[in-house]
């Protein structure tokens, strides 16, 4: 079968598909993203995805099993030392990383704390794990008063500082978030990625800006996306992508707001003539419901990413591959707040395959994603992944 033009990547960030055999090693138990919300929903609405293959891979309720699938599909299991965003992508793209990102379900310690205050003249005031819109309900108002630094983590490897912008100019904000970089890249911290959380507004009504800048780690080696990059291939890189890869292999970075307005960006980035990558995060399924455990939440925005799919669908030609995945699990109905180890579904089409898909094997790295990109493109392969490109018929 000859290469394909574009390749369209989309991962629904956290959207897990059961239990890896390795989960326990990683504190989890019985998790499964996509069954329990269609268990707590008594079912999912998502047609577009049933019709690709999704119940194919494994049942989930609600959602039909396809006679004849469009799509090829299976699932991936993570082979990384980790379960967070960044290991999860970088994989995909070919990497293994061995040494896991540190987190810090406690908060982060006095000497990284007081290294902050001194440098920066501002006491910190958080300093916890915390949803990002209610830590500022919490300390907007004391932030306001003190000009304090609202410093706050989460279930991945990251350091987050809100601040109002009238209290601490973006300049200083971006200055402050650079020296945490500076700080916090190797070992006692090798924290996956600084975040700076800018808001304005009054007590009772703040508001997060656009204004979010991330300082990530460069990935440890070169990725698929260098590679395309470098034989001058298009890496369209949508929503965080290319704060993740920190700018790595990316030819054109687009920001999103939510996932209905990446489905948008993805949509309009198919109307384009170019050569190579588009590679989309749909991070609200996990920032807005995985880790606050809203499992009814996640499930509407599941249907709702589905009922977009017919878009992207008529957009598509035969020169076109779609690949849909995840990056890792974050179960809503599990305690805590912390992402879940678990496989990925993996459903890959193209209205090139007139007799529809087909089971591909099991695929024991997310690697194989970019392997298969790398083929497709004729670019130098990973040292991690086997391409699928040939079980493509």
């Amino acid at each position: 079968m000859p290469n394909f033009k574009r390749i369209h990547l989309i991962v629904m960030d956290s959207v897990g598909i059961g239990e890896a055999p390795d989960a326990a090693q990683f504190d989890d138990f019985d998790v499964d993203t996509f069954g329990h919300i269609a268990r707590e929903r008594g079912g999912l609405n998502m047609p577009n995805m049933g019709k690709l293959g999704l119940s194919n891979i494994r049942e989930i309720e609600g959602i039909a099993k396809a006679d004849k699938p469009l799509a090829y599909y299976t699932k991936m299991q993570e082979k990384s030392a980790g379960k967070d965003t960044m290991t999860g992508h970088w994989e995909i793209m070919g990497l293994y990383i061995d040494t896991p990102f540190r987190v810090f379900p406690d908060g982060f310690p006095d000497e990284l704390i007081q290294r902050i205050e001194e440098k920066t003249g501002r006491k910190v005031i958080g300093n916890k794990p915390a949803s990002g819109t209610e830590i500022i309900d919490e300390l907007g108002e004391e932030h306001m008063k003190t000009g304090a630094l609202i410093i706050y983590t989460s279930a991945d490897s990251v350091l987050q500082i809100a601040a109002h912008e009238e209290i601490v100019p973006l300049k200083e904000l971006y200055e402050i978030c650079e020296f945490c970089r500076e700080i916090t890249l190797d070992d006692p911290y090798m924290l996956g990625r600084i975040i700076a959380r800018p808001f304005v507004g009054q007590p009772g009504s703040f508001k997060r800006t656009a204004n979010r800048h991330d300082y990530a780690l460069k990935p440890f080696h070169r990725t698929v996306m260098n590679e395309l990059k470098d034989a001058n291939f298009d890496v369209i890189a949508i929503g965080k992508i290319s704060d993740i890869y920190d700018g790595e292999g990316v030819t054109k970075a687009i920001r999103t707001t939510s996932n209905m307005d990446g489905m948008d960006k993805i949509i309009g980035v198919m109307e384009d003539d170019f050569t190579g990558l588009s590679f989309l995060n749909l991070v609200d399924f996990d920032a807005l419901y995985g880790h606050r455990r809203d499992p009814q939440g996640y499930g509407q925005a599941l249907e709702e990413y589905d009922a977009r799919l017919p878009e992207m669908f008529a957009k598509m030609s035969d020169d076109d591959l779609l690949i849909i995945t995840a990056d890792h699990g974050n179960d809503p109905t599990y305690r805590g707040t912390d992402h879940t180890r678990e496989y990925v579904p993996l459903l890959v089409y193209s209205p090139r395959f007139t007799n529809g898909g087909s089971e591909l094997a099991l695929r024991k790295t997310f690697a194989d994603i970019g392997a298969t990109v790398a083929e497709n493109f004729g670019v130098t392969m990973p040292k991690y992944g086997t391409s699928f490109l040939g079980d493509l018929k």
